[in-house]
């Protein structure tokens, strides 16, 4: 007898975001977020004092504030990118594709709990995270993992690696950037999603690579595939160089840094660059954000929003936001054929 065959289950995982604009909502996403260990990797006791002294106070209110100038009638814009991602997918195959979020609501249990009742017997994740850090993918298999041993401890999971130098995304972003760019640009900003520099440090545990010198990322080394900053370095040299531009056109900084006190993040920090360039000549900027994959509060209000207004406020004169891919149908078609190549 011929067994049949089951429709492959797919679970998109993006970073999440509070439920409603409620204060409530958001400090109970915030709160759930940073106690992730992987996020603010202190000790427990420090970690939770930061969080509850510092944080919950005063973020919630101010948070909701940014959150009010994206957030659209059905919702977070996050969220809903990361389903239009799913129906697009389904569109295209015969899978079941779930949507879960890190954070918040869908969840990971309650995900994992649905394909479950199903008798799903194999699960793909697609951590919707281009670049590797702890703070995400790594956060995100360990989140799955333990779940699953919970819930289901024999559903089979395999995940989608980290994709920041695949020619196909490459090639996503440069189709992407292109219409954008003219022979007035003075600068392509490539704009990632900033780390504590001590994360960095833990992808080489004999520090013998990590930030040792300014160019350390941009060549290859042992820890390149797990190193965060590497990573981000990699998809801007090779979309940069598949756009045609010198070096002097384009760029890579990093912001949504959490506070100008304590550790140092990665730098050069977006904000600070886009005061800067005016002073220098530089009145015409592009800026792209490949670390995310779909416009959310970081693009759409920090980059979109506070960027401009740093930007034109010190006298540049073109500012262009390149939205994410979200549901691009060149970025579907990788994911897919990405998906395909785990299920053969």
């Amino acid at each position: 007898m011929t067994a049949t065959m089951q429709t492959p289950t797919i679970m998109l995982i993006n970073l999440g975001s509070p439920s409603s604009l409620d204060v409530s909502d958001i400090r109970k996403y915030l709160k759930q977020m940073l106690s992730d260990d992987e996020i603010i990797d202190l000790p427990k006791p420090l970690q939770q004092f930061i969080i509850r002294a510092f944080v919950l106070p005063f973020r919630p209110k101010k948070s909701r504030s940014a959150y009010e100038k994206i957030w659209t009638s059905e919702g977070s814009p996050l969220l809903i990118n990361t389903q239009k991602i799913s129906r697009e997918l389904k569109k295209k195959t015969s899978w079941n594709v779930e949507v879960a979020m890190r954070y918040q609501e869908p969840s990971i249990r309650k995900t994992i709990q649905k394909i479950s009742k199903d008798d799903c017997k194999e699960l793909i994740v697609i951590p919707l995270y281009p670049h590797n850090a702890m703070a995400t993918v790594g956060s995100t298999k360990k989140e799955v993992e333990r779940i699953a041993m919970e819930v289901n401890e024999h559903l089979r999971i395999n995940f989608l690696k980290p994709f920041f130098n695949h020619s196909d995304y490459i090639d996503c972003l440069v189709k992407s950037i292109t219409p954008h760019i003219t022979d007035k640009l003075d600068m392509l900003l490539f704009s990632y999603h900033g780390l504590p520099e001590r994360q960095i440090r833990k992808s080489d545990p004999g520090g013998d690579y990590c930030l040792t010198e300014v160019d350390c990322c941009m060549g290859d080394c042992s820890i390149t595939e797990k190193c965060y900053r590497a990573n981000t370095q990699n998809t801007a040299r090779l979309t940069a160089e598949k756009l045609g531009l010198e070096k002097d056109k384009w760029t890579v900084s990093y912001q949504s840094r959490v506070s100008a006190i304590g550790p140092k993040w990665l730098s050069p920090y977006t904000s600070d660059e886009l005061k800067r360039y005016p002073d220098f000549g530089i009145k015409n900027v592009v800026v792209v954000c490949p670390s995310f994959v779909c416009d959310c509060l970081e693009t759409l209000f920090e980059i979109d929003i506070e960027g401009r207004d740093i930007f034109t406020e010190s006298g540049g004169t073109s500012f262009t936001f390149v939205p994410c891919l979200n549901d691009n149908s060149d970025f579907i078609n990788f994911l897919q054929s990405e998906v395909s190549g785990l299920l053969t």
